[in-house]
């Protein structure tokens, strides 16, 4: 299987001349003026509401407009719902804290509604909408924002418009609340404006936030005027279901009516990151330097994008150089970088660039730096330093251990040999521990040659917490298994995966040659180069097999004993990176021009590929990376970066 990743094609200038800009710019700064000169003449106390620096200010301005009570301002009583409408807005734009304030400002002028000392008219939705958008960007409000929309269909007095729909899909998407966002479709479909592009933005965000990517796609395919936010709204969504040569495609499409901005780059990125496409990140790169100004190629988000995607690729040293180069850092820069460290086994690179995220940029590390920092720990196996920086999480930053910080330290603790520590840790955590967790520590428990009775029983506790309902569990049980020659046993941990309807997760891996990415499954005949690639994967295990090479037969566990010999060995040599290597050496230039061989695997590799392709890079003289599910390898003149350890 291949896909076609060939550079998008020009775009137009990405800013327009700089007269224009100056002019619109002038333009919309008059016509604001214009505005607020008009609404300081709405209402005497609207120049103070607009000059108020805080809510002691704001609650003065409110008392004075409750004292001109709109009994007696008949003949302004529309001044009066705009002035609280200002009220509200000032309140709910506020600091935290005050958006029940501003629901109780809403709540009054509903009462003085009730009791006709008001008039609420269809256009007074500005009020209802603005509390909308609080709740909809406040931290644990959204909620609310689905109660208000209800109390605002049961009052009727105010229907919704085109700005309410957005910020209350906003808040659905935000709660996944599938049911709620598709009743609201259909409410903007009867009232005419499932049409209007802000509202149908947000059905797209909606619908991909919820998983429903086809819904999505419906969406947008009946946008009439499409805008910017539209095109970056699907691509991210694709981006963010996986499919990322479809995403890719879209770019190429937009790219025919409007000029991309920071999101669409960012989404662009992301897609390469995917795939595992260099070439093309390399050249959104390139775009991003060349056309899109220094404005955009100095943003803080793209390029944290783009060293994330060079991390990601397998070229650390062009993320340490756009990391090195970037005129601001935030924390997710440093992240990013630590990460970057740790996935490539640069455990002392990940570990000083903690230190100079403090040093240097004066910043506080947040959880996802300490993922990086003890990811690196346990790639290099350093068990005293993970120890000291998980302690220091909560005593020194005041960052409280969550559930991906002990996966990290019972994964290094299990991986040490620290089975007996890596359970006591399991029992002590707060947290519920996940099925990361415990694939974890059933694969340490079958790579340390640990008891039958260990496996079994952490089998169990996975099962009796219902978190064993991922292929990896089960297949590392059925292992321990096999290593103890109990073969009616791995009969029936198969016979439990069929009948729970779980599929064992197939070997995949893809190479990337001239812009192409193939991807090949273990025992793949469908590349229309397949014949080719058998041959040359006959030629790497002759040319191994001079430089001392012989298959670890252990590592094709699922094979009885008594047929171990050609069937095990046949079923090592189909593994999908070996045949993914087989197509890079015969199709690229590897070994003329010193360009790695970049492989990416969705499982972790096994010891037996692991030794293979140390010595097919040395037999080749060739540079080969290979990321599996956990990290990079590096395989340079019969070496790894991990140093064996993985």
């Amino acid at each position: 299987m291949s896909v076609a990743l060939a550079a998008p094609p020009t775009a137009p200038p990405l800013l327009p001349p700089h007269s224009s800009l100056s002019a619109s710019t002038s333009r919309a700064a008059a016509a604001v003026a214009v505005l607020e000169t008009r609404e300081q003449h709405r209402h005497p106390l609207l120049p103070f509401l607009l000059d108020c620096r805080g809510a002691p200010q704001l609650k003065q301005v409110h008392a004075r407009a409750l004292r001109s009570a709109p009994f007696k301002l008949s003949s302004t009583n529309g001044d009066f719902v705009f002035l609280y409408s200002r009220i509200l807005h000032s309140a709910a734009s506020s600091a935290a804290g005050y958006l029940d304030y501003a629901a109780r400002v809403l709540h009054h002028l509903l009462l003085l509604a009730d009791a006709g000392a008001v008039a609420l008219s269809p256009t007074s939705s500005f009020a209802w909408n603005t509390l909308f958008r609080a709740y909809a960007r406040s931290s644990g409000d959204q909620l609310a924002a689905l109660e208000l929309y209800r109390r605002m269909l049961l009052d009727g007095r105010v229907p919704p418009d085109k700005y309410t729909f957005p910020f209350v899909l906003r808040a659905c998407a935000f709660l996944f609340a599938l049911r709620e966002g598709e009743q609201l479709h259909s409410q903007a479909v009867k009232l005419g404006l499932s049409s209007d592009v802000y509202v149908a933005n947000s059905l797209v965000h909606f619908y991909e936030s919820c998983g429903r990517l086809e819904f999505a796609c419906r969406v947008f395919d009946r946008i009439p005027q499409r805008s910017l936010v539209s095109w970056n709204v699907i691509i991210d969504g694709f981006v963010g279901g996986g499919r990322y040569e479809d995403a890719l495609e879209l770019f190429r499409e937009m790219q025919g009516a409007f000029i991309p901005d920071t999101f669409s780059l960012q989404s662009l990125v992301g897609a390469c990151e995917g795939l595992g496409a260099l070439s093309l990140g390399m050249w959104a790169h390139a775009f991003v330097s060349k056309r899109c100004g220094e404005e955009v190629a100095g943003d803080v988000l793209v390029n944290n994008s783009l060293l994330d995607m060079y991390a990601k690729c397998g070229a650390v040293q062009l993320a340490r150089q756009v990391f090195e180069r970037m005129p601001y850092r935030d924390v997710a820069s440093w992240n990013a970088m630590i990460l970057g460290f740790a996935m490539h086994g640069l455990v002392d690179e990940s570990i000083e660039a903690f230190a100079r995220l403090q040093e240097v940029d004066n910043l506080k590390p947040n959880g996802i730096t300490f993922v990086g920092l003890l990811s690196a720990c346990n790639h290099g196996g350093l068990v005293s330093e993970g120890r000291k920086y998980f302690s220091s999480m909560a005593d020194e930053f005041g960052v409280e251990p969550q559930i991906e910080h002990y996966g990290c330290m019972v994964d290094l603790l299990a991986r040490a040999g620290l089975i007996d520590e890596a359970l006591d840790l399991v029992s002590t955590m707060p947290c519920k521990p996940d099925a990361v967790i415990w694939r974890s520590l059933l694969d340490a428990c079958w790579k340390e040659k640990a008891s039958v009775e260990v496996g079994e029983s952490i089998a169990r506790w996975v099962l009796e917490a219902q978190e064993g309902l991922t292929s990896g569990v089960y297949v590392l049980l059925s292992r321990i298994y096999a290593s103890a020659n109990r073969w009616d046993d791995v009969g029936l941990v198969r016979n439990l995966m069929d009948e729970e309807g779980i599929r064992k997760v197939p070997g995949c891996s893809s190479v990337e040659i001239d812009g192409v990415v193939h991807e090949f499954l273990a025992g793949d005949t469908r590349h229309p180069r397949s014949k080719e690639i058998y041959t040359m994967l006959q030629e790497m295990e002759e040319r191994v097999a001079l430089v001392g090479y012989t298959p670890d037969l252990s590592q094709a566990p699922m094979v009885p004993a008594e047929q171990e010999g050609e069937r095990r060995r046949h079923s090592l040599r189909l593994h999908s990176e070996r045949l993914a290597i087989a197509f890079g050496l015969l199709s690229s230039k590897a070994s003329t021009t010193g360009t790695p061989i970049r492989v990416f695997k969705n499982l972790r590799v096994c010891r037996d590929c692991h030794a293979m392709t140390k010595l097919v890079a040395l037999a080749f003289d060739v540079e080969i990376v290979v990321r599996d599910r956990t990290r990079f390898h590096h395989f340079k003149g019969g070496l790894c970066s991990c140093g064996d350890y993985w």
